[in-house]
């Protein structure tokens, strides 16, 4: 989408572009509300701070749309295709990454009771592992403010590709 096209959008037409970039309504429409933007720095300048901090349950409902990393997201929907994309690094059929993201995905979800989650774009598996394992040392605390920040920097990333597709 074209920055003026995206200026120029109807709010409702905005929404389904910005969604899948993270199902948190607070942002979308804090972007919404933020148009016109002079440029693309702007646009994601907006995005790195609208809605800040994100609560514990906007945090909570954007996370149900978030699949295991290791694990490949099912369906033709534009969450899917992005979480694809941002996990390609991780090749399916290396048994041993697999496992070991298995693995560290029940740990994680045992300690914490939630998925882990990482910005997994640009990362490869060995890099997401070990920083599954340093993050296992946090608390319940540190790890909620990690989570949220995660989930901030995989929407600007999403909305950063949807404006230069």
């Amino acid at each position: 989408m074209q920055l003026e096209e995206f200026n120029e959008a109807q709010p409702a037409e905005l929404m389904t572009v910005l969604r899948p970039c993270i199902d948190i309504e607070r942002w979308c429409l804090g972007i919404v509300a933020a148009r016109p933007f002079a440029d693309l720095q702007q646009l994601l300048d907006c995005a790195t701070t609208v809605a800040d901090p994100f609560t514990a349950a906007e945090v909570d409902s954007a996370m149900a749309h978030h699949p295991r990393i290791g694990e490949r997201a099912a369906g033709p929907s534009t969450e899917a295709n992005l979480s694809r994309k941002e996990q390609s690094a991780v090749d399916p059929t290396d048994s041993a990454i697999i496992t070991a993201l298995a693995e560290g995905n029940r740990a994680y979800e045992a300690k914490f009771d939630q998925v882990f989650l990482i910005r997994a774009a640009g990362r490869t598996p060995e890099e997401i592992i070990d920083t599954l394992h340093q993050r296992m040392k946090n608390t319940a605390e540190e790890e909620n403010l990690i989570v949220a920040q995660q989930l901030r920097e995989i929407a600007v990333l999403r909305l950063e590709g949807v404006m230069s597709a």
